[in-house]
């Protein structure tokens, strides 16, 4: 069984990240298809793989999965044994919750904080529903961790429900938004994560 994730650049594409974290922390075996975005025939490179003509793509058996949350559920399912989810029925239902809600929402976010790797940007001044937004991140970190108890990632090991946030862990590093003391050590453990590291490693070696 051939297994192919079609992704756009490390340096620009925080979905793509998101679909290739859920893979590689679930040990599936993948070929990567990087297509470099922003060029002025992507849009035509990435129809030729991908019919809704955006990336992350997961190519499976003569079948195309599109969009990240749709990947990382197919994956969670494929392979239960990485328990990507939450094995308690409430907890699972709370980080299914924020992963949706990261997936839709978030869109002042996103506008104001591109996404980046890099560090030392400054935002424009943040508008009250930016704010709210950021605000509203914190709020679901510390929820999901109160009731899982878990002291690392959001829910215990490293999940889908982390995966869907690692690109806003970059978007608040990279503008220096000030992260609550009790959030630090989760935010410092995803910066830590080993697959993490390794896209970071990818990333400084893209042209």
């Amino acid at each position: 069984m051939s297994t192919k994730l079609v992704i756009g650049d490390f340096n620009k594409s925080s979905w793509s990240f998101r679909a290739w974290l859920v893979l590689v922390t679930a040990d599936v075996s993948f070929e990567t298809l990087q297509l470099k975005l922003e060029q002025s025939d992507t849009r035509q490179q990435i129809l030729e793989h991908s019919p809704s003509g955006r990336v992350p793509a997961l190519l499976l058996n003569g079948i195309v999965i599109n969009d990240s949350l749709a990947i990382s559920e197919y994956v969670a399912d494929a392979y239960p044994g990485a328990n990507l989810w939450p094995q308690d029925p409430q907890v699972k239902a709370l980080a299914r919750a924020a992963a949706a809600e990261m997936h839709s929402g978030f869109t002042h976010l996103r506008t104001q904080m591109s996404f980046g790797l890099s560090t030392g940007d400054t935002p424009e001044t943040l508008t009250a529903q930016t704010r709210e937004e950021v605000m509203r991140v914190f709020d679901i970190w510390n929820n999901l961790r109160a009731l899982s108890g878990s002291k690392q990632f959001l829910c215990g090991d490293f999940g889908i429900v982390d995966a869907m946030f690692v690109p806003v862990v970059f978007r608040f590093r990279r503008y220096g938004i000030a992260i609550p003391a009790q959030l630090q050590g989760y935010v410092d453990n995803i910066l830590a994560y080993a697959p993490v590291q390794q896209w970071l490693k990818l990333a400084a070696q893209e042209v």
